[in-house]
């Protein structure tokens, strides 16, 4: 019975990583890319965001939940899972090691970002362009900010590898190859995209 939870549970942990955690991610990082064309086209990318019907209530369905579950179970894995790095210093191996790692430092970013944007508009902020700059002319914001993107991006990607094995999508180690260097790229390229979106807002 209680493996018959896990299994489930695990296939539900890796499944919201990518739906609707992923989807959700290449969209912020997308949205945010609207910055490198200027500070009006970043506004108002933001303003049809904010004008989305019942975007509170979708946000805490697609957004918040998902989030919450998935971080509170990866965090079950991350100390319940045995590390062998040290005696099998596999691609692999050290891959998984930084899924663990990663999801503990994306957690801290998303939480911290949260606080500094969502929050503050619930505060009687508003989320623009300008809010951004202010944030990111700290330099150490920018080193927090650059480090967060960096393993958001990446836990992501290789969250891939993890849903495609988990789901039975690949199974034989040519199909695995593949998917490793497909996920590879897809980090490669989602990173340059939300580096390149960061580097627009500061001045």
């Amino acid at each position: 019975m209680a493996k018959g939870h896990s299994f489930l549970s695990h296939k539900l942990h890796s499944l919201l990583g990518l739906f609707p955690i992923g989807l959700f991610l290449l969209f912020h990082l997308t949205a945010n890319y609207q910055a490198t064309r200027g500070p009006e086209e970043f506004n108002t990318a933001v303003g049809l965001i904010e004008n989305v019907p019942f975007l509170l209530v979708l946000e805490f369905v697609l957004i918040y939940i998902p989030i919450l579950f998935h971080a509170v179970y990866g965090l079950y894995i991350a100390f319940q899972a045995k590390q062998n790095v040290g005696n099998f210093g596999y691609l692999r191996n050290q891959l998984f090691l930084w899924q663990r790692l990663t999801g503990i430092i994306t957690l801290i970013f998303i939480v911290w970002h949260v606080w500094e944007t969502r929050i503050q508009k619930a505060l009687g902020a508003e989320v623009n362009f300008d809010m951004m700059a202010d944030i990111l002319s700290n330099p150490a914001m920018i080193v927090f900010y650059a480090i967060g993107i960096v393993s958001t991006t990446f836990h992501f990607s290789n969250g891939i590898w993890s849903f495609l094995v988990h789901w039975g999508i690949t199974v034989g180690p040519r199909s695995q190859r593949i998917a490793t260097y497909f996920t590879m790229a897809v980090f490669v390229i989602v990173t340059f995209i939300g580096l390149r979106a960061m580097s627009a807002f500061i001045s």
